[in-house]
């Protein structure tokens, strides 16, 4: 039997390369009147409160937004920036060039896999057209599910979708949320991802004093779920 039943992944910055804002999000806030600094200083400091719907839809949410920023734009112009934001976060988004193989690799073991991911109401739109799609078998959106990471609540959906126990599962990401603290909170393994290339990574309440496994590539993880030989503590 594989060591894990199932492996849970981050999604941005541990199935995705780092992410940072890139153009479209300035052209967003132009669109709707704001100066950008302002605009991007809003959404960091209300990320967690995005991410678990308490503003209602994406259009509620980006006027909410404004309103924290000072302006008011038209329900018109407000709908064309809420795509705007749509394509801007899409375009922020770029697949780890080993995410494919290792999703596929995972399941020719028999190991199913999974996202939990803090999110706004962008990602579970986009998701579906990623190549990685068919290879996961489980989705989790804070944006869906009201929750943050590192709440329990997050860990045990993916769980009671796959209909596996949490001991069952291993759960890989960068550390952002204190993800790994709630993964191992919820019952799971937990093992950071610590890419080189994460030091320029937009994170929120990282994980910094993690002291568990740490990986420094994706598909190091495979080398985690190979099968168990025989019991601990029984010669083989």
């Amino acid at each position: 039997m594989p060591r894990f039943q199932a492996v849970l992944f981050d999604f941005f910055g541990t199935l995705t390369r780092p992410v940072q804002r890139g153009a479209g999000h300035r052209r967003t806030a132009e669109m709707l009147g704001c100066p950008p600094d302002t605009f991007v200083q809003v959404l960091d400091r209300s990320f967690y409160e995005r991410a678990c719907g308490r503003f209602g839809s994406a259009e509620a949410t980006l006027r909410w937004v404004c309103e924290q920023a000072g302006v008011r734009p038209s329900e018109e112009v407000l709908r064309a920036a809420v795509a705007a934001r749509h394509r801007a976060v899409r375009a922020d988004t770029r697949l780890r060039d080993d995410a494919v193989s290792t999703l596929r690799a995972l399941r020719q073991r028999g190991v199913r896999t999974g996202v939990i991911s803090d999110c706004t109401h962008e990602l579970p739109l986009f998701l579906p057209e990623l190549v990685i799609a068919p290879l996961l078998d489980v989705r989790v959106f804070s944006i869906q599910v009201g929750r943050c990471k590192p709440d329990a609540a997050l860990y045990l959906a993916a769980c009671a979708r796959l209909g596996l126990h949490p001991q069952d599962c291993l759960y890989l990401g960068d550390g952002g949320s204190q993800e790994l603290t709630g993964a191992r909170r919820a019952g799971m393994s937990a093992v950071r991802l610590a890419a080189p290339d994460l030091a320029d990574h937009l994170v929120f309440n990282l994980d910094a004093d993690w002291t568990g496994p740490v990986l420094g590539t994706l598909s190091g993880v495979l080398d985690l779920v190979e099968e168990i030989t025989a019991p601990v503590g029984v010669p083989s």
